[in-house]
C-alpha cells in the first residue's frame, strides 16, 4: 500500500506514504497533499506595494503577508492570481508578471506557491472570503523590504516575494 489517505479536509489531504528505500528497508512518512496557491505582490507605484495584516488562526498571530490564496480545481494560475489580488485587496491589474514558484515546506507539504507580481493597479473594493481577517495596508517598498529583513515579516512566501522583486527591480 503506497499512499493512504487518512484525513481529507476542506483544502488538503494527509496521507501515510509507504516506499522501499535502495537498501531494501520500508519506510512510512507522513504528508500534506495540497493543490497549490498563488501568491501576488502588488505594485502600487515605484515606491510602493500592498501588504495585508492577516490572522492566521494555526499560530494565533496577526502577520504581514502579500496576498495569496489556493487554487481552485481546474483553476489556471494566471486566473487565480486575478481573483486572490481582487477578493484580499480590491485591486485589478493591467499587468502581471511571474517570479515563478517555491515549495514552502518540501519535507511534509507538496504545496506548490506560484508567484506573482501585478503592475498598473486600479483600486476597488476587497472582497474577502467570509472566514478572512484581512487589512490591506499601502507600504512604502524601503519600510516592506526593512520589514523583510529585520523579521517584522515572518511569513516565508512574502520575504521571498519581496527579495525576489527587489533583486528584479535592481537588475533593471
Amino acid at each position: 500500500m503506497p499512499r493512504e489517505i487518512i484525513h481529507r479536509g476542506r483544502k488538503i489531504q494527509v496521507a501515510v506514504d509507504t516506499s522501499t528505500l535502495p537498501n531494501g528497508q520500508v519506510i512510512r512518512r507522513d504528508m500534506i497533499m495540497h493543490p497549490g496557491a498563488v501568491v501576488i505582490l502588488p505594485v502600487i507605484d515605484a515606491d510602493h506595494i500592498c501588504l495585508l495584516r492577516n490572522f492566521r488562526f494555526v499560530i494565533g498571530e496577526t502577520l504581514w503577508e502579500l496576498p495569496a490564496g489556493t487554487l481552485e480545481p481546474g483553476e489556471p494560475i494566471e486566473k487565480a492570481a486575478q481573483r486572490e489580488l481582487l477578493e484580499e485587496t480590491g485591486y485589478t491589474s493591467a499587468k502581471w508578471r511571474t517570479l515563478g514558484f517555491l515549495y514552502a515546506s518540501p519535507g511534509v507539504l507538496d504545496e506548490k506557491l506560484h508567484l506573482f507580481v501585478a503592475e498598473e493597479l486600479t483600486a476597488g473594493t476587497a472582497q474577502p472570503e467570509a472566514d478572512e481577517e484581512l487589512d490591506p495596508k499601502v507600504v512604502p517598498w524601503a519600510d516592506a523590504l526593512k520589514m523583510a529583513l529585520d523579521g517584522t515579516i515572518k511569513d516565508a512566501k512574502t520575504i521571498t516575494g519581496i527579495l525576489l522583486w527587489e533583486r528584479l527591480r535592481a537588475a533593471s
